[in-house]
């Protein structure tokens, strides 16, 4: 595949203004697409429309603006696309079935947690609901332990080589939750898909849901991208730097510093700390991303 081929996308969730954390993912992801001669695609994941904050996608659009980082192209919205999942299901099948069960029921069958934190499902329903029980979700087979495709193994190209084993890592996963909206396990792989992405640049937060949309893309007859996970940037007591755990919005009125410091934390200081305008510190930046992952 020839550089200009390249396709990339940052998609952030309209929950809250753009902070310190998703400008690490945006940069890293703007990077690859610029030294690869690439498009760079924004996605508003808005697929959970509970957690949507009035007036943040536009926020977050204009904050990129701010900061040099412009889409190529026009900015999908996952709210609007929900009959492109539809049919994403119907062509599953009888791979998707209904399930009746609660967290509470999944977590307390004790088969474990995966590395998410989400409790492994036991396969209540694969068989068919239980007697009395009504359709809460719908959930995706996986094969059974030692099946072909039930281990899914992907090279990531900050992290290394990666594996994981479906069933007993996952168990079959929720396609659509129990309060309607699309999982976004399936609306990413979708999306990607449409949007003709050949490399997903994101926060290593994603790293476990890349198998579940591997598996998925080979039912759904897609091309899997290539995967890079960037580091997570952490708070002071250690937890994922987030609008859930207050993480404040960007201050527009240092973009240059806000810039640099991301920069700093994807390995890139010696390229761009000494920056003293825009113009020079994406020069620096390219530079460094290009020495560093150039080569694809």
């Amino acid at each position: 595949m020839s550089a200009s081929a390249y396709v990339g996308r940052f998609a952030p969730s309209p929950s809250g203004p753009l902070h310190a954390g998703s400008l690490v993912a945006a940069l890293a992801s703007y990077l690859d697409a610029r030294v690869h001669d690439g498009r760079w695609r924004l996605r508003i994941e808005d697929i959970d429309e509970t957690r949507t904050v009035p007036g943040a996608a536009d926020d977050i659009v204009a904050t990129l603006a701010a900061l040099d980082m412009h889409a190529d192209g026009p900015i999908l919205v996952q709210s609007q696309r929900k009959g492109r999942y539809q049919l994403a299901r119907e062509k599953l099948g009888t791979m998707v079935y209904p399930c009746g069960c609660s967290r509470k029921e999944i977590a307390d069958s004790q088969v474990g947690t995966a590395s998410d934190g989400a409790a492994i499902y036991p396969g209540t329903c694969r068989r068919g609901l239980v007697p009395g029980k009504q359709a809460r979700t719908l959930r995706l087979r996986v094969p059974d332990a030692g099946q072909p495709g039930e281990r899914v193994q992907f090279d990531d190209r900050w992290l290394g080589p990666q594996a994981q084993h479906l069933a007993s890592e996952v168990g079959d996963f929720v396609l659509q939750r129990a309060d309607g909206y699309w999982a976004y396990q399936l609306a990413v792989v979708v999306d990607d898909a449409e949007q003709d992405v050949t490399d997903v640049v994101r926060g290593a937060d994603l790293l476990d849901s890349t198998a579940r949309q591997i598996y998925l893309q080979g039912l759904l007859g897609y091309p899997t991208p290539r995967y890079l996970h960037v580091p997570l940037l952490m708070n002071e007591t250690g937890e994922k730097f987030s609008k859930q755990n207050g993480a404040q919005a960007l201050d527009l009125a240092q973009p240059l510093q806000q810039l640099q410091r991301a920069a700093a934390f994807l390995g890139l200081a010696e390229e761009t700390s000494q920056s003293r305008d825009r113009e020079a510190f994406w020069n620096g930046a390219l530079t460094g991303w290009q020495a560093r992952f150039g080569s694809r």
